[in-house]
């Protein structure tokens, strides 16, 4: 979190402690300011992000309109949506989809409950000026989403092994090593790509019978750390093993953290061909604690901090666009194209929701099953059976 985002948190804390109708009772010290660290980390930092950028846009909005936005009255929050379905883009088309508006619903209503304020979002004003635009939106056709294309077994497979290939010099070795196992590694866990980010070397563990288990600390749909574990298994071809992927890239984590670039050429110059499996082989030893995934400088030393989600949305476009894909398919791509293409690959080779949902963690088949309609329209479509 940015310190004006610790700022604002801080204050919108205080209020919630000073403010209400009943009379605050007194509190040692201590105790309010272990509330507030409570109240603080009640929600993700990605969420305590995202509401703060959207509460700074309705801020602006309200200054540059002379509206008030706190307390914003009902019309005033109506209004800002209303301008907001109304703009559109270069080409002509809706910047925002419903589903933006709503998280800004969202972050308004938060301010306001954190300050003490009643929301302006729950009026009947706002939630039919809402409900409208997404009528109009649906009426004509205009549902702007940007969801990320599929990458299939295939695409991984292309991919991986064009970087393996083009690898040159010690420095772009580690890259491969790391980016084979990103690839592999997210797309046969189904892995979103804040999980990926987040896994520290503690958290993957070779089983002898599955392949190796990653729990997976804290997720998205997890946001109390019950933590789950998901398998990655052998495979049949080394290629394509997510296990020999990480246990190739676990190799130079545990050798940079030890001894460094030097220990890391060292570790390159003596590898053999990798033409066969090593998942079975010796594991190196990391430290538990450091994250997994890394940034690699362009002299091939790792970060000592994790890789961030956007590296992982670079990292496949800059792979794909590397192993010849065209602009229009590359632009498509993005870091969940490994979870979406988890999912469409599944469906194409006979996997119903429920089985699928074992790996993806999704709660219900009809998360899944969007997957299916977007990517795969004719699984299990009678469209096939009509005899034509």
């Amino acid at each position: 979190m940015t310190e004006r985002q610790l700022s604002d948190d801080a204050n919108t804390i205080a209020a919630a402690l000073s403010g209400g109708a009943a009379v605050f009772p007194d509190l040692q010290p201590e105790v309010a300011a272990r509330i507030e660290r409570s109240m603080a980390a009640s929600r993700s930092a990605g969420t305590h992000r995202a509401y703060a950028s959207a509460w700074s846009r309705f801020e602006t909005w309200c200054a540059t309109t002379g509206h008030i936005p706190l307390p914003a009255h009902p019309a005033t929050v109506a209004a800002y949506l209303v301008t907001a379905a109304d703009t559109l883009t270069i080409d002509g088309t809706r910047a925002y989809a419903p589903p933006t508006l709503g998280k800004w619903i969202a972050a308004i209503t938060d301010r306001h409950r954190a300050t003490g304020h009643d929301s302006p979002c729950g009026h009947e004003m706002v939630r039919a000026t809402l409900a409208g635009i997404r009528r109009d939106y649906a009426s004509a056709g205009e549902r702007p989403r940007n969801p990320r294309a599929p990458l299939l077994t295939s695409d991984i497979t292309t991919i991986v092994d064009h970087a393996r290939r083009s690898a040159t010099g010690w420095a772009s070795e580690v890259l491969e090593r790391r980016d084979s196992a990103l690839l592999l590694m997210g797309y046969t866990g189904a892995f979103r790509r804040g999980e990926l980010v987040t896994l520290e070397c503690r958290d993957v563990r070779r089983d002898r019978l599955d392949g190796a288990h990653v729990r997976i600390r804290k997720s998205k749909t997890d946001q109390d750390g019950s933590g789950t574990v998901k398998a990655l298994p052998f495979t049949d071809r080394h290629e394509s093993c997510p296990v020999c992927a990480w246990v190739r890239w676990l190799q130079i984590v545990a050798a940079f953290d030890a001894g460094g670039r030097v220990a890391v050429i060292r570790l390159l110059s003596r590898a053999v061909a990798f033409d066969s499996h090593i998942c079975r082989g010796t594991l190196s030893v990391a430290e538990k604690r450091s994250p997994l995934f890394r940034s690699v400088r362009k002299n091939g030393n790792l970060s000592a901090t994790p890789l961030s989600g956007a590296a992982v949305h670079a990292t496949i476009r800059r792979r794909a666009t590397h192993a010849g894909y065209d602009p229009d398919t590359v632009a498509q791509l993005g870091g969940h194209s490994l979870r979406a293409g988890f999912v469409t690959q599944a469906f194409r080779n006979g996997a119903d929701a429920h089985a699928i949902m074992r790996q993806t963690e999704h709660t219900t088949p009809g998360m899944v099953e969007i997957y299916a309609r977007e990517n795969a329209p004719l699984i299990g479509n009678a469209v096939k059976d009509l005899g034509l």
